[in-house]
């Protein structure tokens, strides 16, 4: 703005500022652009903060006077600054999660701004054409870590606190103990720090203005959320801009309309962002790039709404006089800005480019397939790659899919036999090479189960290495396993030793494919289990939720979720462990709907913990028609009561059934189609011993039917085909 620079008057300005600092969680919806439900930037609050602290005054005072001198000296044009950034991305395995290449995009976008090389620069309003400035500053992901340690300049840290703000230093400590690099101070006059979360304190983004209270801190840093990051991912190209907005702030500029956070909302035009070419204005959330909130009668111009520093979705620019005030801040070396373009900084930070190879690396899309399916596998190799050998074993039982090969960077591989796969890639960059080997890495599910599902783990020791159960744990938490002393039928279940654990926790029991393409889509499906738990208190609030997955586990949708009091309303101080029938729950699921009657067909229990009680499951069960008051079982589950055999099948004119009791009772036999419809039934007083009941097949059309066998405290359900 057109005013004369008067330290003493910035700082009254930032002083009387404290009145802008929310200290409640209350949003502040002045200070959100257009459509938006966070707010844009904090920046000047948190400023604001800080500033009530003596020592911090003191020392952001003795920063501006050194930026004073900095800026009067001036810095040479043509000297392009490089800065060593590191990503930190906090998550919790959510979409906050982002992809490297999303990081890589950020970098392409804050460099093209920085430099000038943005397209749209050519478009700023014909007040302001001529105005766009090349920073000449450039941001370079680091590929050394503090001890020295080769990494991509992306570091991940999974922690529940991505998803709460409110405390910097927290969220910082946890990703200094986390970390999937380096454990320790990443010091903040080395790199420049970003932390991608998914809360950011209400903000999209925030970052400090430099001093040396923190100068070599993690703290001096910027905080970004992680749908603020980048063009592609959970970003948009509008969003990719609120980056470099904080950069700026970084390097000591403020928001066009002077320090603070709520454009618009000012009674005057008396505040000032020290920049003498960016015109007066009190702050726009909108693009309207003829705004004129502060008329000048002498040396009238429109707002500079296409600044980067300001809060709209046309931001596009920075000004000469921007451009001299951020190349000063890297001039003052008791903030720690100077240190980090040094050159010897640039070499120990790993900025000074990569010409060689440190970690061959790799991930893929799924990791559990059924067969037949394909897995893409991409290459995380850093930093210098120019080379690939990827080797499966077994030799046997894949293929690489069309156009994809053993050097190809990214391949796709089809998985034809179901069991598990080593994967090996060897990546060079033309002189030296680096393995990574990942054993049984893909898992490829046995072929699929038929109709109707019974599993009460009765034959199971474990559930690991057991090829149609798939175990999760988050957090290095108890998992899935085998009680081997109850269960609902029988004396075994999978349990989950929750009592005692640190929650919040996630632990996932899969099934593999289930064949439900057999249900005819005007059918029905029942999914039933029984489950066993207890709050360990009344407060208690743990969720146990059921999926089904219609992709072989690609994709899920949520069918089931029973939680707090729902899940159980009783409580047991000790660790909970059923004792009697009474202990357990049925649970009946009818929404297992046509769309889900495919080949590989997936259910998965999820249980969310929070430092309640144990929990056991038993007998879960899968068949066609309504809800069943006992097990529904097929001709491989055999219970101790019943000898059964069927034949012939497939069947033209007649059904043959043997079956042994070891007591007199009676049994009901119904024969139905695929839609429930009954066709027969006979009602049998079976004799103790062997018994052969034959049933008249030739009036059925083709197609495939099921026998339902009811006896006094058991069921079993068949599946014959008439040809």
């Amino acid at each position: 703005m057109n005013k004369t620079y008067h330290l003493i008057l910035a700082l009254f300005i930032l002083v009387i500022n404290v009145a802008f600092s929310q200290t409640d969680k209350t949003p502040d919806y002045s200070n959100m652009r257009a459509g938006e439900q966070v707010e844009f930037c904090i920046q000047h609050k948190k400023m604001a903060e800080l500033m009530k602290n003596p020592a911090y005054l003191n020392s952001f005072a003795q920063g501006e006077l050194e930026l004073k001198k900095a800026l009067q000296k001036g810095t040479p044009k043509g000297v392009v600054y490089k800065i060593p950034i590191v990503f930190h991305v906090l998550h919790n395995g959510g979409v906050e999660n982002i992809s490297d290449e999303q990081i890589y995009d950020q970098i392409d976008v804050l460099n093209r701004d920085f430099r000038l090389l943005n397209a749209d620069a050519a478009t700023v309003h014909s007040s302001f054409q001529g105005m766009p400035s090349d920073v000449e500053i450039e941001f370079v992901l680091a590929t050394k870590a503090p001890n020295g340690t080769c990494f991509k300049g992306i570091t991940r840290t999974k922690n529940i606190l991505t998803n709460d703000g409110s405390n910097n230093d927290a969220q910082i400590s946890a990703i200094k103990a986390g970390n999937d690099v380096y454990q320790g101070e990443w010091p903040g006059n080395k790199y420049l720090n970003v932390y991608v979360c998914a809360n950011a304190n209400g903000a999209a983004g925030y970052t400090y203005n430099p001093t040396d209270f923190w100068a070599t801190s993690m703290s001096n840093g910027i905080w970004i959320l992680h749908n603020y990051v980048g063009s592609i991912g959970t970003g948009t190209e509008q969003r990719s801009r609120a980056f470099t907005h904080e950069v700026g702030h970084w390097l000591n500029l403020s928001h066009t309309w002077g320090s603070n956070n709520n454009p618009g909302n000012l009674s005057s035009c008396d505040t000032d962002d020290d920049v003498t070419d960016t015109p007066n204005c009190i702050g726009v959330t909108s693009c309207n790039i003829l705004a004129n909130t502060c008329i000048d009668a002498v040396n009238d111009k429109i707002d500079n709404v296409e600044n980067y520093m300001d809060y709209s979705y046309c931001s596009k620019m920075f000004t000469q006089g921007q451009v001299d005030r951020m190349r000063a801040a890297l001039q003052v070396q008791s903030t720690g800005r100077y240190n980090l373009w040094q050159s010897s900084n640039l070499t120990a930070t790993g900025a000074t480019g990569v010409t060689s190879i440190c970690k061959a690396e790799f991930s893929a899309d799924r990791t559990s397939i059924c067969i037949g399916e394909e897995v893409q596998f991409t290459d995380d190799s850093y930093n210098a790659v120019s080379g690939w050998n990827w080797e499966i074993t077994p030799s046997t039982g894949w293929s690489f899919s069309a156009n994809n090969s053993a050097n190809s960077q990214n391949p796709k591989v089809l998985f034809s036999q179901s069991g598990s796969y080593t994967i090996k890639l060897t990546a060079t960059d033309g002189s030296t090479s680096k393995v990574m080997s990942k054993s049984d890495f893909i898992k490829v599910m046995p072929p699929a189960a038929s109709m109707p599902y019974w599993v009460g783990f009765e034959t199971y020791t474990s559930l690991s290495n057991v090829s149609n159960w798939e175990v999760y744990s988050n957090n290095s938490n108890n998992g899935w396993t085998i009680e081997s002393t109850v269960g609902n039928s029988g004396t075994r279940s999978a349990k989950l030793i929750n009592f005692g654990q640190t929650g919040p926790n996630i632990d996932e029991l899969t099934s593999a494919p289930i064949d439900l393409s057999v249900i005819p889509s005007t059918g029905s499906v029942t999914l039933s289990f029984r489950y066993s738990y207890r709050k360990k208190v009344s407060n208690d609030n743990e969720y146990l939720k059921v999926f089904i997955s219609k992709d072989c586990g690609a994709t899920w949708m949520q069918r089931k979720t029973l939680g707090g009091t729902g899940l159980s309303s009783l409580t047991s101080a000790a660790s909970w462990k059923p004792t009697q029938q009474s202990d357990w729950v049925t649970v009946h699921m009818t929404n297992v709907t046509n769309t889900f009657f495919v080949q590989n067909f997936r259910m998965k229990f999820r249980f969310e913990g929070n430092n309640g009680n144990n929990i056991y499951l038993d007998d879960i069960n899968l068949y066609p028609g309504g809800p069943s008051g006992s097990v529904v079982v097929g001709i491989d589950e055999i219970d101790d009561q019943t000898l059964f055999s069927y034949y012939p099948n497939p069947t033209e004119k007649e059904l043959n059934v043997e079956f042994n009791v070891v007591r007199p009772e009676k049994v009901l036999f119904e024969i139905t189609d695929y839609t429930g419809k009954i066709l027969d039934n006979q009602l049998i007083q079976a004799n103790e011993g062997d018994n052969l009941v034959l049933f008249d097949t030739s009036k059925y059309a083709a197609g495939v039917y099921l026998l339902n066998i009811k006896q006094e405290n058991a069921r079993k359900t068949i599946q014959f085909i008439v040809n």
